[in-house]
Protein backbone atom coordinates (compact mmCIF):
# COMPACT_ATOMS: atom_id res chain seq x y z
CA UNK A 1 0.00 0.00 0.00
CA UNK A 2 1.50 3.74 -0.97
CA UNK A 3 1.94 5.87 1.91
CA UNK A 4 2.01 9.69 2.74
CA UNK A 5 4.58 11.27 4.46
CA UNK A 6 4.03 12.66 7.55
CA UNK A 7 5.47 15.54 8.00
CA UNK A 8 5.78 18.23 11.35
CA UNK A 9 3.77 20.35 9.40
CA UNK A 10 0.87 17.87 8.04
CA UNK A 11 0.79 16.13 11.42
CA UNK A 12 0.39 19.02 13.24
CA UNK A 13 -2.12 20.63 10.47
CA UNK A 14 -4.39 16.93 11.80
CA UNK A 15 -3.77 16.75 14.85
CA UNK A 16 -4.68 19.72 15.73
CA UNK A 17 -8.30 19.06 14.37
CA UNK A 18 -8.05 15.64 16.03
CA UNK A 19 -7.76 17.29 19.26
CA UNK A 20 -10.77 19.61 19.03
CA UNK A 21 -12.95 16.46 20.08
CA UNK A 22 -15.11 16.23 23.42
CA UNK A 23 -14.51 14.71 26.46
CA UNK A 24 -15.69 13.66 30.13
CA UNK A 25 -14.71 16.55 32.09
CA UNK A 26 -12.65 17.90 29.25
CA UNK A 27 -10.47 15.35 30.25
CA UNK A 28 -8.86 15.14 26.69
CA UNK A 29 -7.12 11.74 27.73
CA UNK A 30 -5.56 11.15 24.19
CA UNK A 31 -1.57 10.93 22.94
CA UNK A 32 -0.49 10.17 19.28
CA UNK A 33 2.19 8.74 18.33
CA UNK A 34 3.70 9.30 15.05
CA UNK A 35 5.69 7.23 12.63
CA UNK A 36 7.00 8.26 9.00
CA UNK A 37 3.23 7.58 7.38
CA UNK A 38 0.69 6.45 10.48
CA UNK A 39 -0.51 8.10 13.85
CA UNK A 40 -1.30 5.86 16.68
CA UNK A 41 -3.82 6.84 19.01
CA UNK A 42 -3.09 6.57 22.29
CA UNK A 43 -5.13 6.40 25.94
CA UNK A 44 -3.57 8.86 28.34
CA UNK A 45 -5.55 6.87 31.49
CA UNK A 46 -3.70 9.27 33.25
CA UNK A 47 -6.53 11.24 32.94
CA UNK A 48 -9.07 8.29 33.89
CA UNK A 49 -11.77 9.38 35.88
CA UNK A 50 -11.80 6.14 37.96
CA UNK A 51 -15.46 6.86 39.93
CA UNK A 52 -17.25 8.38 37.40
CA UNK A 53 -15.67 6.32 34.32
CA UNK A 54 -14.32 2.92 36.52
CA UNK A 55 -14.52 0.92 32.81
CA UNK A 56 -12.53 3.88 31.07
CA UNK A 57 -16.11 3.57 28.64
CA UNK A 58 -16.41 6.77 28.49
CA UNK A 59 -12.45 7.96 28.19
CA UNK A 60 -12.38 5.04 25.07
CA UNK A 61 -15.45 7.05 23.33
CA UNK A 62 -13.68 10.33 24.04
CA UNK A 63 -10.34 9.15 22.20
CA UNK A 64 -12.64 7.91 19.47
CA UNK A 65 -13.94 11.50 18.85
CA UNK A 66 -10.39 12.60 18.09
CA UNK A 67 -10.12 9.66 16.02
CA UNK A 68 -12.80 10.52 14.02
CA UNK A 69 -11.80 14.28 13.50
CA UNK A 70 -8.40 12.71 12.41
CA UNK A 71 -9.78 10.94 10.04
CA UNK A 72 -11.81 13.86 8.50
CA UNK A 73 -8.95 16.60 8.77
CA UNK A 74 -7.17 13.82 6.92
CA UNK A 75 -10.10 14.27 4.44
CA UNK A 76 -10.20 17.82 3.93
CA UNK A 77 -5.99 17.32 2.63
CA UNK A 78 -7.45 14.59 0.27
CA UNK A 79 -5.56 11.99 2.25
CA UNK A 80 -7.36 8.55 2.45
CA UNK A 81 -6.96 6.65 5.88
CA UNK A 82 -6.76 3.01 6.19
CA UNK A 83 -7.48 2.73 10.17
CA UNK A 84 -7.19 -0.59 12.42
CA UNK A 85 -8.80 -0.64 15.89
CA UNK A 86 -6.97 -2.04 18.87
CA UNK A 87 -4.42 -3.19 16.60
CA UNK A 88 -2.23 -5.34 19.48
CA UNK A 89 -4.19 -6.88 22.33
CA UNK A 90 -1.26 -6.96 24.57
CA UNK A 91 -1.28 -2.98 24.83
CA UNK A 92 -4.30 -2.09 26.18
CA UNK A 93 -3.04 1.62 25.74
CA UNK A 94 -2.77 1.51 21.88
CA UNK A 95 -6.58 2.04 20.92
CA UNK A 96 -5.97 2.74 16.79
CA UNK A 97 -3.28 3.34 14.07
CA UNK A 98 -3.99 5.41 11.34
CA UNK A 99 -2.41 5.21 8.23
CA UNK A 100 -2.19 7.81 5.43
CA UNK A 101 -2.78 6.84 1.97
CA UNK A 102 -2.47 8.87 -1.01
CA UNK A 103 -4.47 9.15 -4.14
CA UNK A 104 -7.54 6.92 -2.22
CA UNK A 105 -10.67 7.92 -2.75
CA UNK A 106 -12.14 10.22 0.30
CA UNK A 107 -15.19 10.45 0.97
CA UNK A 108 -16.84 13.33 0.15
CA UNK A 109 -19.25 13.08 3.10
CA UNK A 110 -16.08 13.02 5.45
CA UNK A 111 -14.38 16.08 4.10
CA UNK A 112 -17.51 18.55 4.40
CA UNK A 113 -17.54 18.02 7.81
CA UNK A 114 -14.19 19.82 8.33
CA UNK A 115 -15.19 23.20 8.74
CA UNK A 116 -17.82 21.56 11.38
CA UNK A 117 -15.11 20.77 13.75
CA UNK A 118 -13.94 24.34 15.06
CA UNK A 119 -17.27 25.15 14.91
CA UNK A 120 -18.92 22.22 17.49
CA UNK A 121 -18.80 23.13 21.03
CA UNK A 122 -20.64 21.55 24.23
CA UNK A 123 -23.49 23.32 25.11
CA UNK A 124 -24.35 23.82 28.66
CA UNK A 125 -27.68 26.51 28.82
CA UNK A 126 -31.59 25.62 27.49
CA UNK A 127 -31.79 25.96 24.08
CA UNK A 128 -34.11 28.02 22.00
CA UNK A 129 -37.81 27.49 21.99
CA UNK A 130 -37.64 25.84 18.25
CA UNK A 131 -38.17 22.66 16.73
CA UNK A 132 -35.83 20.46 14.34
CA UNK A 133 -37.14 19.93 11.07
CA UNK A 134 -38.54 16.59 10.78
CA UNK A 135 -36.00 16.42 7.57
CA UNK A 136 -32.74 17.02 9.43
CA UNK A 137 -32.96 14.29 12.16
CA UNK A 138 -32.90 11.31 10.15
CA UNK A 139 -29.67 12.73 8.60
CA UNK A 140 -28.45 12.74 12.57
CA UNK A 141 -29.44 9.15 12.51
CA UNK A 142 -27.39 8.06 9.53
CA UNK A 143 -24.42 9.70 10.69
CA UNK A 144 -24.06 7.40 13.66
CA UNK A 145 -24.90 4.39 11.75
CA UNK A 146 -22.41 5.58 9.18
CA UNK A 147 -19.70 4.97 12.29
CA UNK A 148 -21.14 1.25 13.14
CA UNK A 149 -23.48 2.66 15.84
CA UNK A 150 -27.42 3.82 16.21
CA UNK A 151 -29.00 7.06 17.46
CA UNK A 152 -32.62 6.57 18.99
CA UNK A 153 -34.61 9.74 19.08
CA UNK A 154 -37.07 10.20 21.79
CA UNK A 155 -40.21 11.92 20.77
CA UNK A 156 -43.13 9.99 22.74
CA UNK A 157 -43.59 12.20 25.66
CA UNK A 158 -43.95 9.57 28.52
CA UNK A 159 -40.30 8.69 27.08
CA UNK A 160 -39.05 11.94 27.78
CA UNK A 161 -40.59 12.08 31.23
CA UNK A 162 -38.79 9.09 32.08
CA UNK A 163 -35.54 10.15 30.99
CA UNK A 164 -36.06 13.24 32.68
CA UNK A 165 -36.82 10.92 35.60
CA UNK A 166 -33.61 8.75 34.82
CA UNK A 167 -31.51 12.08 35.05
CA UNK A 168 -32.35 13.38 38.20
CA UNK A 169 -31.91 10.16 40.24
CA UNK A 170 -28.73 9.88 38.04
CA UNK A 171 -27.47 13.77 39.88
CA UNK A 172 -29.00 12.73 43.04
CA UNK A 173 -27.15 9.28 43.18
CA UNK A 174 -23.52 10.49 41.88
CA UNK A 175 -23.82 14.27 44.38
CA UNK A 176 -24.58 12.28 47.39
CA UNK A 177 -21.16 10.12 46.28
CA UNK A 178 -18.26 11.90 48.39
CA UNK A 179 -15.72 10.17 45.83
CA UNK A 180 -17.26 11.61 43.21
CA UNK A 181 -17.23 14.84 44.10
CA UNK A 182 -13.96 14.96 45.00
CA UNK A 183 -12.98 13.52 41.47
CA UNK A 184 -15.29 16.30 40.14
CA UNK A 185 -14.13 19.35 41.99
CA UNK A 186 -9.61 18.13 41.14
CA UNK A 187 -10.89 18.42 37.59
CA UNK A 188 -12.03 22.13 38.09
CA UNK A 189 -8.97 24.44 36.60
CA UNK A 190 -8.29 27.59 36.13
CA UNK A 191 -9.01 28.33 31.92
CA UNK A 192 -5.06 28.90 31.42
CA UNK A 193 -3.93 25.01 32.37
CA UNK A 194 -5.91 24.14 29.22
CA UNK A 195 -7.98 21.28 30.65
CA UNK A 196 -10.45 20.21 32.67
CA UNK A 197 -13.81 22.39 33.65
CA UNK A 198 -13.17 26.17 33.50
CA UNK A 199 -13.54 27.55 36.54
CA UNK A 200 -12.60 31.49 36.42
CA UNK A 201 -8.92 31.46 38.78
CA UNK A 202 -9.61 32.83 41.92
CA UNK A 203 -12.94 31.19 42.22
CA UNK A 204 -11.29 27.67 41.69
CA UNK A 205 -10.24 27.25 45.42
CA UNK A 206 -14.00 28.32 46.78
CA UNK A 207 -15.40 26.18 43.70
CA UNK A 208 -13.56 23.07 44.71
CA UNK A 209 -14.23 23.27 48.42
CA UNK A 210 -18.15 23.37 48.09
CA UNK A 211 -18.21 20.95 45.16
CA UNK A 212 -16.33 18.36 47.68
CA UNK A 213 -18.44 19.96 50.84
CA UNK A 214 -21.73 20.10 49.74
CA UNK A 215 -24.45 17.47 48.10
CA UNK A 216 -25.62 19.86 45.51
CA UNK A 217 -27.73 17.11 43.69
CA UNK A 218 -31.12 18.43 44.41
CA UNK A 219 -30.02 21.85 42.70
CA UNK A 220 -28.46 20.21 40.08
CA UNK A 221 -30.72 17.53 38.94
CA UNK A 222 -33.74 20.74 38.86
CA UNK A 223 -31.24 22.45 36.14
CA UNK A 224 -30.53 19.25 34.29
CA UNK A 225 -34.36 18.67 34.19
CA UNK A 226 -34.86 22.29 32.54
CA UNK A 227 -31.88 21.28 30.28
CA UNK A 228 -33.75 18.10 29.32
CA UNK A 229 -37.31 19.80 28.92
CA UNK A 230 -36.17 22.23 26.82
CA UNK A 231 -34.08 20.53 24.22
CA UNK A 232 -36.08 20.30 20.62
CA UNK A 233 -34.40 16.72 21.08
CA UNK A 234 -33.28 14.08 23.29
CA UNK A 235 -31.28 10.77 22.17
CA UNK A 236 -29.76 8.39 23.14
CA UNK A 237 -26.62 6.87 21.23
CA UNK A 238 -25.66 3.63 21.72
CA UNK A 239 -24.19 0.08 19.73
CA UNK A 240 -25.19 -3.60 19.90
CA UNK A 241 -22.30 -4.61 21.67
CA UNK A 242 -20.70 -3.12 25.31
CA UNK A 243 -16.56 -3.79 24.44
CA UNK A 244 -13.69 -1.22 23.66
CA UNK A 245 -14.32 -1.85 20.01
CA UNK A 246 -17.18 -0.95 20.11
CA UNK A 247 -17.14 2.63 22.53
CA UNK A 248 -14.32 3.68 19.84
CA UNK A 249 -17.22 3.12 17.22
CA UNK A 250 -19.45 5.10 19.68
CA UNK A 251 -17.08 7.69 19.82
CA UNK A 252 -16.67 8.12 16.07
CA UNK A 253 -20.54 7.89 15.27
CA UNK A 254 -20.94 10.57 18.10
CA UNK A 255 -18.37 13.12 16.68
CA UNK A 256 -19.29 11.98 13.32
CA UNK A 257 -23.51 12.93 14.06
CA UNK A 258 -22.35 15.92 16.15
CA UNK A 259 -20.75 17.67 12.97
CA UNK A 260 -23.35 16.99 11.14
CA UNK A 261 -25.57 18.76 13.61
CA UNK A 262 -23.26 21.65 13.74
CA UNK A 263 -23.35 22.21 9.92
CA UNK A 264 -27.08 22.54 11.06
CA UNK A 265 -26.78 25.03 13.47
CA UNK A 266 -27.08 22.67 16.73
CA UNK A 267 -25.29 21.86 19.52
CA UNK A 268 -24.81 19.59 21.99
CA UNK A 269 -25.44 19.18 25.68
CA UNK A 270 -24.91 15.55 27.71
CA UNK A 271 -26.60 14.33 30.57
CA UNK A 272 -25.07 10.91 30.49
CA UNK A 273 -26.15 10.69 34.25
CA UNK A 274 -27.89 7.34 33.95
CA UNK A 275 -25.79 5.62 31.81
CA UNK A 276 -23.22 6.52 34.59
CA UNK A 277 -24.58 5.33 37.33
CA UNK A 278 -24.30 1.11 36.78
CA UNK A 279 -27.71 0.44 38.70
CA UNK A 280 -29.62 2.85 36.00
CA UNK A 281 -28.28 1.97 32.71
CA UNK A 282 -30.96 -1.09 32.49
CA UNK A 283 -33.42 1.16 32.66
CA UNK A 284 -33.04 2.74 29.52
CA UNK A 285 -33.12 -0.56 27.45
CA UNK A 286 -37.08 -0.03 27.11
CA UNK A 287 -36.92 3.34 25.66
CA UNK A 288 -34.21 2.01 22.86
CA UNK A 289 -35.29 -0.88 21.92
CA UNK A 290 -32.46 -2.77 23.15
CA UNK A 291 -28.66 -2.62 22.72
CA UNK A 292 -26.13 -0.78 25.06
CA UNK A 293 -26.61 3.14 25.44
CA UNK A 294 -23.81 4.99 25.69
CA UNK A 295 -24.13 8.38 25.79
CA UNK A 296 -28.01 11.00 26.37
CA UNK A 297 -27.88 13.72 24.19
CA UNK A 298 -29.60 16.91 24.13
CA UNK A 299 -29.19 18.68 21.15
CA UNK A 300 -30.77 22.47 19.86
CA UNK A 301 -30.22 25.70 18.62
CA UNK A 302 -28.23 27.71 21.11
CA UNK A 303 -29.32 31.27 21.98
CA UNK A 304 -25.85 32.25 21.54
CA UNK A 305 -22.72 30.06 20.77
CA UNK A 306 -21.20 28.08 23.20
CA UNK A 307 -17.62 29.05 24.20
CA UNK A 308 -14.64 26.51 23.17
CA UNK A 309 -13.39 24.69 26.15
CA UNK A 310 -9.77 24.97 26.61
CA UNK A 311 -7.35 22.42 24.74
CA UNK A 312 -3.64 21.10 25.67
CA UNK A 313 -1.07 23.09 23.57
CA UNK A 314 -0.01 19.69 20.91
CA UNK A 315 3.47 18.93 22.00
CA UNK A 316 1.90 17.73 25.51
CA UNK A 317 -0.18 15.00 23.25
CA UNK A 318 2.41 14.00 20.92
CA UNK A 319 5.52 10.97 20.89
CA UNK A 320 7.82 9.62 18.56
CA UNK A 321 8.07 6.09 18.35
CA UNK A 322 10.81 4.58 21.07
Amino acid sequence: MPSVHLSNALAQDLLGQAILAPSSHNTQPWRFRLSASAIDLLADRRRALPVNDPDDRELTISCGCALMNLRIAAARRELGTHTTLLPEAADPRWLARVALVPGADVPADQAVLAEAIPRRHSCRHPFEPRAIPETDIPRLVAAAAAEGAWLRPLTEAGARAQLVSLIAEGDTAQWADARWRRELAAWMHPRRLGDGLSVPTLAVPLTRLLVRAFNLGEGVAARNGTLAESAPLLAVLGTDEDNPRHWLLAGQALQRMLLVACRQGLQAAYLNQPIQVARLRPCLRPLTGGGHAQLLLCLGYPHTPPAASPRRPLIEVMEKPA
